[in-house]
Formats: C-alpha cells, sequence, structure tokens
C-alpha cells in the first residue's frame, strides 16, 4: 500500500483510537453487587477496559465505606451514588462524611428541596478536592403512572425542569436525569454543568425495570458528560467485551 494511502488510514485509526479513549472517562461502570468479593471480582474482569465505577446502595450498605478503598487503591474514579435525601442538618452531615471517603462524585435527591439542597452544597465549602455533587432529578424507572400514583400530576420533563431549576439557584450544577431529559438540562443549566444519565440501555438489550432510556450515541449527542451503565455489562457473559461494544459505541458520537 502506498503512503499516500496508509496515512489517511493511520490518522483515521489515530481518531477512532482517541475517541474511544473519550469515551473510556466517560462511562461508569455501576456495581450493584450484593457483596464486596462478587464486586471486586467484576472490576478485575473489567481491568483495563474501564475508569470509572458506581458504588451504589446495595454495594454500600453490604460492605460499608471499605469498599472504596481497594479501588481508590488501584487509581479508579468513584461515583458514590447515595442519593441522600433527609432534612438539611442530616444531610449535610452525611455530605461532610461523604466527602473524606475519595469519591469524586456524590448524589442527593433534589426533590429534598432548596434548604437541603442549600445545605448540602455549603457542607462542601472549605473541604480540600470535594466530590462533585449531583442532584438526583427524577428516577429512570419513574414514568407518569409511577408519578401519578405519588401525587406528582406533572410530566416527568415538567417535574425534572422544575427540579433542575431549584437545583441551580441552590448553587449546584451536576446532576442525574434520564435520558429524555438531558437535552433540556443541559440547555438550561449551560456547557458546563455536569450531567450524569443512567438507563442507558444499547440497541436489542433488556429494558428490566428502567422507563425512561435511551442507546449510548443517542444520549451523548443529547449533551450527556459520563454514562452509568449497569446490567448491560455486569450481567454479560464477559463484561469486558459488552463494556468494550459500548464504548465503541459512545465513541462514534464524540
Amino acid at each position: 500500500m502506498s503512503p499516500s494511502v496508509s496515512r489517511p488510514h493511520a490518522a483515521n485509526s489515530a481518531r477512532e483510537a482517541d475517541s474511544v479513549e473519550s469515551a473510556r472517562g466517560r462511562l461508569i461502570v455501576a456495581l450493584d453487587s450484593p457483596d464486596a468479593p462478587s464486586a471486586l471480582d467484576l472490576v478485575r474482569r473489567l481491568d483495563g477496559t474501564c475508569t470509572w465505577f458506581k458504588v451504589g446502595l446495595e454495594l454500600f450498605v453490604s460492605a460499608g465505606p471499605a469498599i472504596l478503598e481497594p479501588l481508590l487503591g488501584q487509581g479508579y474514579s468513584l461515583f458514590l451514588d447515595l442519593k441522600f435525601h433527609d432534612i438539611p442538618n442530616t444531610v449535610a452531615g452525611a455530605v461532610r462524611s461523604a466527602s473524606r471517603l475519595g469519591a469524586r462524585m456524590l448524589t442527593v435527591h433534589a426533590s429534598g428541596g432548596p434548604a437541603m439542597l442549600k445545605a448540602a452544597r455549603q457542607a462542601l465549602e472549605g473541604v480540600t478536592e470535594p466530590p462533585e455533587l449531583l442532584a438526583v432529578t427524577m428516577l429512570t424507572s419513574m414514568d407518569s403512572e409511577q408519578m401519578s400514583a405519588v401525587g406528582l400530576e406533572r410530566s416527568p420533563a415538567q417535574q425534572v425542569n422544575l427540579l433542575a431549576q431549584m437545583t441551580l439557584e441552590s448553587g449546584i450544577r451536576g446532576f442525574v436525569c434520564s435520558p429524555q431529559e438531558v437535552a433540556a438540562v443541559r440547555a438550561l443549566a449551560g456547557a458546563e454543568a455536569a450531567i450524569v444519565v443512567p438507563g442507558i440501555r444499547p440497541a436489542g438489550s433488556n429494558v428490566g425495570d428502567q422507563k425512561r432510556i435511551a442507546t449510548p450515541a443517542e444520549t451523548l449527542r443529547m449533551g450527556a458528560s459520563y454514562l452509568v451503565v449497569g446490567r448491560p455489562i455486569t450481567q454479560a457473559a464477559d463484561p469486558a467485551a459488552a463494556a468494550s461494544a459500548i464504548l465503541a459505541e459512545m465513541a462514534t458520537a464524540l
């Protein structure tokens, strides 16, 4: 093959590699495991594929804060997804305690109200290298029927918009929302806001209990900063191969 043909091919290959590497920094694998050994085994199987992991309620309650230590020791970035929702003083204390654990992102429920959100933000003032505080708008398992059952008569989009606006007014610029609301939250919050999106399902995968979902590439094109993927990776026969396929799909949107 002549140099005139090989150089463009090499340039394309380099761009593809750069896009995959960019995707790797934006994919968060949910360690929704029942105990530390199974979570760490999954991390081992994904070694070299992923750089971010999410520790949520199931694993944190089972294994405690100690589960973060081996992950941080291996250089992984952590998203601590505990969704604090309580009176302002209690949430402020929980945020202060969680900020010492080494995670890079931490969640509170936006529906806790403006006083709670402000208390959470203020709890991080003066903290060295604080985690990014993310306000959870509406769970991706909630649709109009579920919302009506708890007395919310707005549409999911309307409720997310209300909560996102309240979050911004409270001084927080990080969000968790479903793929269906990403574009609206991005338009509201601006280019610098961190928007983390669960409910990601590659084409043809099992939807499970999620209601408001989209594919990885679609969600990035709509303005997501990070994608959280759980079962399509963690329940795959070959988690590393599943993660690599998702990274390749993400790369097409970057």
